[in-house]
């Protein structure tokens, strides 16, 4: 576990390098999350996202990723499935597909509530050129929320602290997207409101440093985010 804690620091801190010359974006981006349990082992992930072009133009990207969870026990699970990306300009959209896999692991620490996630994706990315690209990309996200009342048990309803983390790393074809290992960071720092057991809802800031071809994208986000468990 500290061992884990140590890795989640380290990515907190976004020890990429920043180029020379870095772009500056103002974007929005609204997000729903749902987990669904059909029973004790097997259940439902899903999470739809909408993303704003830079000084909230026009939509830039949405997402849509189902996922079929299995859950080892209350604190292990792991899930595979699909989702669906556009990235669209003022000229046309572009699609792309991918398979992903990953593994979760939850835990306390004192009065924190603390999440990570390793997953594994498999990318079909529609370009402008006669060719499409097939890469394949590691993440790893930490999350950790602060009840800000003293609970009792579980936390079930009441204002939070939330803040999180995740890297991004190119495993696979590299030199077809930004020709780095180093893929994106993404630190967010919200606060929500826990309405009960099954409905969360938060507003914070996320700051994204993508890192390009030429140069990093520094992308200032304000993010709405909706959380649903049945």
């Amino acid at each position: 576990m500290k061992k884990l804690l140590f890795v989640a620091l380290l990515s907190a801190l976004g020890f990429s390098q920043l180029s020379a010359q870095t772009v500056q974006q103002n974007t929005g981006w609204f997000a729903l999350f749902n987990s669904t349990k059909f029973n004790s082992k097997w259940g439902l992930a899903l999470d739809i996202q909408v993303r704003s072009a830079d000084d909230w133009a026009y939509v830039r990207n949405t997402l849509f990723r189902p996922g079929l969870t299995y859950y080892i026990n209350s604190n292990n699970n792991v899930t595979a499935g699909y989702a669906l990306i556009t990235t669209g300009n003022k000229v046309n959209t572009l699609l792309e597909h991918r398979i992903w896999e990953q593994y979760i692991l939850t835990h306390k620490i004192s009065s924190v509530f603390a999440m990570h996630r390793f997953r594994l994706e498999q990318r079909f990315i529609e370009t402008n050129g006669p060719d499409d690209t097939f890469s394949q990309r590691f993440r790893y996200f930490f999350r950790f929320i602060q009840p800000l009342q003293k609970q009792e048990g579980g936390f079930s309803k009441g204002a939070f602290v939330a803040l999180q983390n995740e890297i991004f790393f190119n495993l696979q074809n590299k030199d077809k997207l930004n020709g780095s290992f180093f893929d994106q960071n993404r630190a967010y720092l919200a606060v929500g409101y826990r309405f009960s057991k099954k409905f969360d809802a938060e507003v914070g800031y996320l700051n994204q440093t993508q890192k390009a071809v030429n140069n990093t994208i520094m992308n200032n986000v304000v993010q709405l985010a909706l959380y649903t468990r049945f």
